[in-house]
């Protein structure tokens, strides 16, 4: 059972320009609002054509919530373009009622949408994980739904939903994969590896290294991720490798910390291509 002991907490930010808001209870309108205005936008920007249907996210939100569907997680890009950042890219990650478990993770839909032509209307699977507070997104194993800004928004975005319901039974049966799989030391070496140039790129002869080695995106944050399956395996480095604070180097040898991810589309791209790693390297290894 989740707790419902403590309120919803604003973290500083995903990156410079992104705030969340994250709570182990549904969230008010009155406390997403805090976090991500653009989600309430009262029209489209004005760089939008008469094509654009304008539906506020609210109101397909009050529509998903009438289906079961309640938002734990919001969070809003910035803009440094006056006046816009009302009408910016925001994301909603929510759990429908029926799905409630006694794993450790908890699967989410994820929502994503913007006012300012920046995105349509997406849906994408997702698995929050309780003991680190840590958001995946699902790669190849789910329905990845785009929903132009035509037509009937509120009642397509509602049943991508339902779409991206139905896939969970395919994500827990990926969980699971990966929890049972045992991991060798060089194997965890070198799923890091991988793991480093997705989120640093590669480096080429000359070009300075990455500000971490593959070992330190594997360390452990908490005794729950001490073990050597894949999943634990991956937990770690994804977690090292999207919230950052690991001690590095600059590329002229500089003391640093590293940074968070730090934007929407970035989180959602590399948390994605972590997922379609951990879901070859289970393949391989199965």
């Amino acid at each position: 059972m989740i707790s419902t002991a403590h309120s919803p907490r604003l973290a500083a930010r995903f990156g410079q320009n992104t705030f969340v808001m994250r709570s182990e209870t549904p969230l008010a309108e009155d406390q997403m609002r805090r976090a991500a205005p653009s989600i309430f936008a009262e029209g489209k920007h004005g760089s939008r054509s008469e094509r654009y249907t304008y539906i506020p996210t609210i109101d397909v939100l009050r529509g998903l919530r009438h289906e079961g569907f309640e938002p734990f997680m919001v969070a809003q890009s910035k803009s440094r373009i006056e006046g816009k950042t009302e009408f910016t890219k925001h994301m909603i990650r929510m759990r429908h009622a029926g799905q409630v478990s006694t794993r450790p993770e908890a699967n989410e839909i994820i929502l994503i949408n913007s006012h300012d032509g920046a995105s349509s209307y997406q849906m994408l699977a997702g698995v929050f994980r309780f003991v680190c507070c840590n958001g995946l997104v699902v790669g190849d194993v789910s329905n990845d739904i785009r929903i132009p800004h035509k037509g009937n928004i509120r009642d397509d975005v509602i049943e991508g939903a339902f779409r991206v319901l139905e896939d969970f039974e395919t994500v827990d049966a990926s969980t699971d994969g990966m929890k049972a799989l045992t991991l060798q030391p060089e194997e965890q070496r070198a799923f890091a590896t991988a793991a480093l140039a997705l989120r640093y790129g590669e480096r080429g002869e000359g070009e300075p290294p990455a500000p971490v080695t593959a070992d330190q995106l594997i360390e452990a944050r908490r005794p729950e991720d001490f073990g050597a399956s894949l999943w634990t395996t991956f937990q770690r480095v994804q977690e090292n490798a999207m919230k950052g604070g690991q001690p590095g180097r600059g590329a002229k040898g500089r003391r640093l910390h590293t940074r968070p991810v730090a934007s929407i589309d970035r989180s959602v791209s590399l948390n994605r291509a972590l997922w379609v790693l951990a879901e070859e390297m289970r393949k391989l290894k199965a």
